[in-house]
């Protein structure tokens, strides 16, 4: 599955719209991480439980959002955009989303692809 942030895929051609799909989830925080994030505010420095929880986030908002995709037939998504949003005290929900497409090698790279491969 091939995953933008640009309109289109370099070198390859839009030949099917499957529309808007998307994937999120909702995380609660971690007392261990609430604590060791306290303790961090003292000192200064990277929060490393809150962006595990994040990256872990991302990448499941992610998951669903290209398995949405594929069950479409799409074999990309253009456009993909995150969002994130407090839902409840303690608790953030992720969101990941995109347009959902299937691309091809456009006809005029693969004749002129065949054309430079043959010898003279």
């Amino acid at each position: 599955m091939i995953l933008t942030n640009t309109e289109t895929v370099p070198g390859l051609l839009i030949v099917e719209h499957y529309g808007l799909v998307q994937g999120s989830t909702i995380r609660a925080k971690h007392i261990g991480r609430d604590f060791m994030a306290g303790m961090k505010n003292l000192v200064g420095g990277e929060l490393r439980g809150y962006t595990e929880l994040l990256q872990e986030s991302r990448d499941q908002a992610i998951l669903r959002m290209s398995d949405q995709a594929k069950a479409l037939g799409a074999n990309a998504v253009v456009n993909l955009r995150f969002s994130t949003s407090s839902v409840a005290a303690g608790a953030a929900e992720i969101l990941c989303y995109g347009t959902a497409v299937r691309v091809e090698k456009s006809p005029v790279d693969a004749q002129s692809a065949s054309t430079q491969q043959r010898p003279n």
